[in-house]
C-alpha cells in the first residue's frame, strides 16, 4: 500500500506506543492485554480523529477551502479536534452538535469537549436529538458556500474513505510494531461507531494478509445495522488504496451488547472500565467511546470468550478530555 499517494498533512504524534498492561491482565486473570494508545496522537488531548483529519483536512486545503465544517453529540471527541486542526492550519471551523443524551447539566453542556470546542475558536450551533445531522449540515454548509465561503465537510466522526485512510495507515503501523517485538496477536479490540477506524483497520489488516481478527465494540447501533455500515466503508476504503474485494463479509466484527442505555449514557460496566483502567494502569478512558470497548473487552474475558491463552490488543481511541462532561455520572459511587 503505498499511502504517500494521497494527500496528507502530518498533525498526529506518531507511531503512537504499543504496551503491555500487566496489573490489568493479572487483575482479569488473563489473557495477555496490550493497549495501543491512540489516545497519544496529541492533537488537542489526543484521540483516534486525529489520523483521519490527516488525510481529510490534507484534501480540504488542496480544495482550497477556507472553513470546514462538521457534526457530532455535544460531547463529540471528533468535533473538538476538527477544532484544534482548523486552528492549527489557519482555517475557521463551525459544528453542529446534536443533543443525543437529554442531559442538562452544566458540565455536560459547558465543560469537556465543548469547552475545548470554544478555546479552539470554533463557532457552534445545536440540534435536537433525532435530527439528520449530516442533512443538517449540509444544508448550513451550502448556505455559506451561497456567500461565496469555501467549505470543506467533514461526516460525522470523520468516517469515509478518506478519513478511514488514517487507520490504515494505524495498521501498517501496529503490524511493523508487533513484528518488530515479536508479538504474535491474537485479535484487535476497540469501540466502533461511525465506523471509520474499523473500516480502516480492517481493510488494512485485510490487505497486508495479517490474519489478525478485529473485534468491534459498538457504542451506538444494533450489530446488524453497526456491521453493514463498517463492512461498507471498508469496501470503499479498500477500493481506494488498490486492493478492491479483499475485506470479506466475515472480517467485519461487532458486538453490540454494551451500549448500555444508549449513546453517550455511561452503563455500570462502563463506569466500572474506567475506574478499572485508572486504579490498575494509570490510563483514563472515555464515558462514550473507549470505556465502552473496555467494558467488552473485559466482560469477554471475564465470560471466557476471550481465551485465557490469547494476546489481545485493545486499541484506545482516546477521548479523556470528556471525563469532565460527565462528573454527574460518579455521583452517589
Amino acid at each position: 500500500m503505498h499511502l504517500a499517494r494521497f494527500p496528507r498533512v502530518r498533525l498526529g504524534h506518531l507511531p503512537t506506543p504499543l504496551e503491555p498492561l500487566p496489573r490489568l491482565t493479572a487483575a482479569l486473570g488473563g489473557p495477555e492485554i496490550w493497549v495501543k494508545r491512540d489516545d497519544c496522537t496529541g492533537l488537542a488531548t489526543g484521540g483516534n480523529k486525529t489520523r483521519k483529519l490527516e488525510f481529510l483536512m490534507a484534501e480540504a486545503l488542496a480544495e482550497g477551502a477556507q472553513m470546514v465544517m462538521t457534526q457530532g453529540a455535544t460531547q463529540s471527541n471528533h468535533a473538538r479536534q476538527t477544532a484544534a486542526a482548523a486552528a492549527r492550519l489557519g482555517m475557521a471551523c463551525h459544528l453542529l452538535l446534536e443533543d443525543r443524551t437529554g442531559y442538562r447539566h452544566t458540565d455536560y453542556r459547558e465543560n469537556g469537549n465543548v469547552l475545548l470546542d470554544r478555546l479552539f475558536g470554533a463557532t457552534i450551533e445545536e440540534r435536537p436529538g433525532g435530527a439528520d445531522m449530516n442533512a443538517e449540515m449540509e444544508a448550513v454548509a451550502e448556505a455559506r458556500r451561497t456567500e461565496g465561503l469555501r467549505v470543506y465537510a467533514i461526516p460525522g466522526g470523520g468516517s469515509n474513505a478518506t478519513g478511514a485512510l488514517g487507520y490504515v495507515n494505524c495498521a501498517l503501523e501496529l503490524l511493523a510494531q508487533v513484528n518488530d517485538a515479536g508479538l504474535r496477536v491474537d485479535r484487535i479490540v476497540h469501540a466502533t461507531g461511525s465506523a471509520g477506524t474499523q473500516a480502516g483497520l480492517v481493510a488494512g489488516l485485510c490487505a497486508l494478509s495479517a490474519e489478525i481478527p478485529v473485534l468491534g465494540i459498538g457504542v451506538r447501533a444494533p450489530r446488524e445495522v453497526q456491521e453493514a455500515n463498517v463492512f461498507r466503508l471498508a469496501e470503499a476504503t479498500a477500493e481506494k488504496i488498490g486492493a478492491a474485494g479483499v475485506v470479506r463479509r466475515e472480517d467485519v466484527v461487532a458486538n453490540c451488547d454494551y451500549v448500555g442505555p444508549g449513546y453517550g449514557l455511561p452503563a455500570e460496566s462502563t463506569l466500572e472500565a474506567i475506574d478499572l483502567f485508572a486504579r490498575s494502569e494509570g490510563i483514563l478512558l472515555d464515558p462514550v467511546y473507549s470505556a465502552k470497548g473496555a467494558a467488552g473487552l473485559i466482560d469477554l474475558i471475564r465470560r471466557g470468550e476471550i481465551a485465557r491463552g490469547e494476546r489481545v490488543v485493545f486499541l484506545h481511541t482516546g477521548g479523556a478530555a470528556g471525563l469532565a462532561g460527565y462528573a454527574h455520572a460518579w455521583a452517589g459511587r
